[in-house]
């Protein structure tokens, strides 16, 4: 949903040139148009949810519905757009690091800290959540509450990042069902270590991208999509054989 609402924006928010096939001219509407259309994916996730009862294949179901239909609205709109403009989308679904400037970055940083502060403070909520609704009711905790504001919370921060640095995946999937594996589910120590695998797994990622085909540079997002799948995969298989 995201990803849509930027390739939406078209040329009154990205411009496409020789040397940065993307540039956001106006950040502050880009993230708020994916936040937006974010939050929209998320209503209708909930009200998936609230008809199915909360069944994962119900979730999954829905995901893959949601996603075939931004894919097939930015083929739409790109079958109208010019070769400027279609070269400039598809640049920018491949996500790169580089992309971001040094404007962006207390906007991002920013961002990340205050969702950072604000899943740490309720760790516990989350640790008493994760043991189910009834116990978590029973600890004096909204399970309800809880849930929608960490999907808000969390919309808004993967929008901003998927606005500014485009689609960059795998990363937030693998390093959480990686650490649970050491960690466990306890989010005092899953947070802050989900935070700085993360970092450490994407600059690693963004390294090996720039040196590999060097002097070519490859997106990082084509690197953690190729390490991210077959890693995510065994992490699944794993786990339903223990």
């Amino acid at each position: 949903g995201a990803a849509f609402s930027i390739i939406v924006l078209g040329t009154g928010s990205m411009q496409s040139s020789a040397v940065n096939a993307v540039t956001i001219v106006n950040p502050w509407l880009t993230t708020g148009a994916a936040f937006l259309a974010s939050l929209l994916c998320m209503g209708v996730v909930l009200v998936i949810s609230s008809v199915t009862r909360g069944m994962p294949d119900g979730m999954i179901l829905a995901g893959v519905a949601l996603s075939s239909l931004f894919t097939a609205g930015t083929m739409f709109l790109q079958y109208f757009a010019d070769d400027s403009q279609i070269a400039a989308t598809v640049f920018w679904t491949f996500g790169d690091v580089s992309r971001a400037s040094w404007r962006d970055i207390p906007l991002m940083g920013g961002l990340l800290a205050a969702a950072f502060l604000l899943f740490f403070l309720r760790r516990f909520d989350l640790n008493a959540v994760d043991c189910g609704d009834e116990t978590a009711l029973s600890l004096g905790v909204s399970a309800s509450r809880i849930r929608m504001e960490a999907m808000v919370v969390t919309s808004l921060l993967s929008a901003v990042m998927v606005a500014l640095l485009g689609v960059i995946g795998f990363v937030g999937l693998v390093c959480p069902h990686m650490l649970r594996r050491f960690l466990g589910s306890d989010h005092r120590f899953l947070i802050p270590g989900s935070v700085l695998m993360g970092g450490l797994l994407l600059l690693a990622a963004d390294t090996v991208a720039r040196l590999a085909f060097a002097p070519r540079t490859l997106p990082v997002s084509v690197f953690t999509a190729f390490l991210g799948a077959p890693v995510f995969l065994a992490l699944i298989t794993r786990r339903r054989r223990t």
